[in-house]
């Protein structure tokens, strides 16, 4: 095709391979049942939606704030992308956690209308980010931990949770591979760039801990990975303590006073 004409370069669907994440607008629940399958825990399902899809909302909220800010055109195109496939899966797993929950809450009540104290997520998906070299080790422990569980939850007993797991293993891989490039740029770069990335992993990786849960092999495929990353970033592994602590920085007061603004200003309106 000839791009003379931005708009139909933008609806040309024959072409995904140069989108570097894809189109990808197909309705992954497309098929599937919605009906939650006797013996599963309803209130323990929602319970897992929630935190997965909290943890999704909160970090794509600090990534569209590096949206601008990030060293070249293409890194803000690709966070900005990450940062929409996290909100896709945020409203997909806040909408069965809410089914689930069958309390007659969306994924906007579940959104906007909580307090702090109520939002699950890890610490580590709400920090704010002092320079780009914290955001890339950031970025890195949440999708290698993200990845490792979706790949696992692909067979998870709720349909619904299987197939946004699946879509999410896709994108996950996206962002892993985004993540640990710049991890091993920087950490291989100039004197200065190495410093700022030892600085940044030795800030971020003790927090990977609270999303293993106990889960020893999640966490030995995860440090695995850190460990191959940072060897080659020549970066030295800091030591990861265990536990999933639930508890919240006063970051979060923040990013929720931003996103929440408009909804608690206009009641009954959608997202």
């Amino acid at each position: 095709m000839a791009f003379d004409e931005a708009y139909g370069a933008l609806t040309d669907h024959d072409d995904d391979a140069r989108w570097a994440y894809g189109t990808g607008f197909t309705d992954p629940l497309q098929g599937v049942p919605a009906a939650i399958p006797d013996g599963v825990d309803r209130a323990a399902l929602a319970d897992y939606c929630l935190m997965l899809g909290d943890d999704a909302l909160i970090m794509s909220h600090r990534l569209q704030q590096w949206v601008t800010r990030a060293p070249e055109l293409e890194d803000e195109l690709a966070l900005a992308n990450i940062g929409l496939d996290l909100l896709g899966q945020a409203r997909l797993l806040l909408t069965r956690a809410g089914e689930a929950e069958g309390a007659g809450r969306d994924e906007d009540d579940l959104a906007y209308r909580r307090e702090p104290h109520e939002f699950r997520n890890a610490r580590l998906a709400e920090l704010a980010d002092p320079d780009f070299a914290h955001l890339v080790a950031r970025l890195l422990v949440f999708a290698t931990w993200r990845l490792a569980l979706f790949d696992r939850l692909t067979s998870a007993e709720d349909p619904v949770l299987a197939a946004i797991a699946a879509k999410g293993v896709k994108e996950m891989t996206y962002h892993r591979d985004y993540a640990a490039q710049w991890v091993v740029r920087l950490g291989d770069g100039t004197a200065l760039s190495h410093e700022r990335m030892a600085a940044a992993v030795a800030a971020v990786l003790p927090l990977a801990g609270e999303l293993f849960e106990g889960d020893d092999e999640l966490r030995a495929e995860c440090e695995a990975v850190f460990a191959e990353v940072l060897a080659a970033a020549t970066v030295e592994v800091p030591a990861i303590p265990a536990g999933r602590r639930g508890g919240h920085t006063e970051a979060l007061t923040e990013i929720l006073a931003e996103m929440q603004e408009l909804a608690r200003a206009v009641p009954g309106g959608s997202w």
